[in-house]
């Protein structure tokens, strides 16, 4: 399984899945240090997508 690699751009990144995402909110898209699977699963209800997915995706942001 992939890891996430958005260290240092995550608010870039945020930017664009609030893109493609409309209906995600700030609070949906918050990022703390070491908190990747709170974050992923909140995404995961949001988009309907699976983990693996995600990771993917936003790893190619």
């Amino acid at each position: 399984m992939d890891k996430l690699e958005w260290q240092g751009k995550w608010n870039e990144i945020k930017g664009k899945v609030k893109q493609a995402y409309a209906d995600l909110t700030d609070d949906d898209l918050k990022h703390e240090e070491g908190k990747d699977d709170e974050l992923l699963g909140k995404l995961q209800q949001k988009t309907g997508k699976g983990r693996e997915e995600l990771v993917k995706w936003i790893n190619s942001l």
